[in-house]
């Protein structure tokens, strides 16, 4: 394997990583702005408004904790995605390393 093909199956890997937290950061948002609409639509009917209030902060909170688990999902398999990419990397250069010095490759 080339270093060029070395590069490029790390950048790929980088950038498969960054679309996973997009992806969630994208959902986490649309949760979000759900959860403020829901909020809006409760403060337009007619209720109590301590009542309203409560109801609306009870489902930004949930909206919220959805969308950190979701960010917090989507971090983790970016990690695995980064860790696994630096497991490959150490065998290819090992690899390199053993074609270059003469080495029996195992």
């Amino acid at each position: 394997m080339c270093a060029e093909e070395i590069t490029s199956s790390v950048e790929t890997i980088e950038v498969k990583a960054e679309k996973t937290l997009e992806e969630a950061r994208s959902r986490a948002n649309e949760i979000i702005l759900k959860a403020k609409e829901e909020a809006s639509r409760i403060l337009s009917a007619e209720m109590p408004i301590d009542e309203v209030k409560r109801e609306r902060e009870q489902i930004i909170s949930k909206a919220r904790q959805e969308a950190n688990r979701e960010v917090g999902k989507s971090q983790k398999e970016a990690s695995k995605i980064r860790t696994n990419a630096g497991k490959k990397m150490g065998k290819i250069t090992e690899r390199i390393v053993n074609i270059i010095t003469g080495a029996k490759l195992r």
